[in-house]
Parts: C-alpha cells; sequence; structure tokens
C-alpha cells in the first residue's frame, strides 16, 4: 500500500502577499478569498512568514479603545504584514507524509502549514481540512495508518 503525501492532498492554488502588504488589504483579501492562513513570501516566492485571521483581529485595536474610528483607520492602515506574521513558519515538503505534517500541526497546535521546495519556494499548503479528507478515505477504504 502507498504512503500517503503531501502532494496528493495539498491546495496548490495558494494565495500569498508580500511583508509590505498592508493589513486592511489582507484583511478584504482573506474575507474576499474565504481563507484564513496567508503565506508571506518574497517577489520570487520564498516564504518568508505566515499570517492567520486570529494575527490579523489580533492587530486590531480593542472595541474599547479611546481612539476614534479616524485614528484607528490611520493606524491600520499604516500596518502591514512584516510587523503582524509569524516569521520563519513551520513548513512540510510535498514528498513528506500526511502523517508527518499531522503530527506537526497537532504538535504545535496549528492548523495549517505551506509546502515548500528545496529552495524554500511556496508550491502550496495543507490544511487541517485536507489532512481530515485522508482521514475519511481511511476511514472509508481500511487504511493502514502507518501508511499515511
Amino acid at each position: 500500500m502507498k504512503h500517503y503525501l503531501v502532494k496528493d492532498w495539498m491546495q496548490t492554488n495558494v494565495i500569498t502577499a508580500e511583508p509590505k502588504m498592508g493589513m486592511l488589504d489582507a484583511h478584504k483579501l482573506m474575507r474576499r478569498n474565504k481563507i484564513r492562513r496567508l503565506p508571506i513570501t518574497k517577489s520570487n516566492g520564498e516564504l518568508v512568514g505566515i499570517v492567520t485571521r486570529s494575527d490579523v483581529r489580533q492587530a486590531e485595536p480593542s472595541e474599547a479603545t479611546t481612539l476614534n474610528v479616524w485614528e484607528m483607520n490611520y493606524l491600520l492602515a499604516k500596518l502591514q504584514l512584516r510587523d503582524i506574521m509569524t516569521k520563519d513558519p513551520l513548513r512540510v515538503h510535498a514528498d513528506d507524509t500526511i502523517k508527518t505534517a499531522a503530527e506537526l500541526m497537532n504538535a504545535n497546535k496549528i492548523g495549517a502549514l505551506p509546502v515548500v521546495d528545496d529552495h524554500n519556494i511556496v508550491q502550496g499548503i495543507i490544511t487541517e481540512s485536507d489532512v481530515f479528507r485522508v482521514l475519511i478515505e481511511w476511514f472509508n477504504e481500511d487504511i493502514e495508518p502507518e501508511k499515511m
């Protein structure tokens, strides 16, 4: 029985952003595309960070702030992804097993991992939803867990 590899289950149409993108623009991009994670790359596609929807929410001012709406918008407009991203995020390679990716996500309490090549160029993303798809297939086909 074959091993289940990340490359067979990852999402390859990954939306990325550069570190200089404004947080408000990133928030709109994530909302418009219904994504919760945004790999941050250099212009050549090299992974330098990741921003999650939670990172964006935490960067927003508290509702108890004394700032008025214009002051908040001004401050938020100045905030760039480089200011809020997780630098040098965990990642996997396309030839890693789903088991490796799932263990890494579980151990670090994260919901996704960028997939990179040997030059750290983003090739895709593997999410907990992708891992669940493997589990569903496993339940349906009785795959041996060590082959995942």
